[in-house]
């Protein structure tokens, strides 16, 4: 059977009469990368950002729609955007990937990383900015 990711491209390629390389053209994303999402039975991993936005592109479909797929065929959950959003406003891929890739922490990993964000969190938006990188 295939998997969320595959049912929508090949849904779409069905139905437009499009080929792998008509995709690729419309996303500008290399035809191989869309071959390999068309076929490979699971992910190992989130496509990139930029990826999933240039299959959206080429296939003509909503990127919320597209990313979902990806998600789920990776074996990860994305979570509704928050409820203060207005509906114009994109939602935040990294915020995504975030939250979908704790699920796959072991515990004690999920333990460490919200430790992380309490601390993070707990220097308030006025501090976050202000260190240079690499200091913590």
């Amino acid at each position: 059977m295939a998997n969320a990711l595959q049912q929508i491209i090949r849904q779409r390629l069905d139905r437009q009469g499009w080929s792998y390389g008509d995709v690729a053209r419309r996303g500008g994303i290399p035809r191989s990368t869309v071959h390999h999402l068309a076929t490979a039975e699971r992910l190992v991993r989130m496509p990139q950002p930029a990826t999933l936005e240039g299959l959206s592109r080429g296939l003509d479909l909503p990127l919320d729609t597209v990313r979902r797929a990806a998600a789920e065929t990776c074996g990860i959950h994305l979570y509704p955007a928050d409820e203060d959003k207005t509906p114009d406003t994109p939602p935040d891929p990294e915020v995504d990937l975030l939250i979908a890739s704790v699920q796959r922490l072991s515990s004690d990993d999920r333990r460490h990383v919200a430790a992380l964000v309490e601390s993070l969190l707990e220097r308030g938006p006025k501090d976050a900015g202000n260190e240079p990188r690499g200091e913590s």
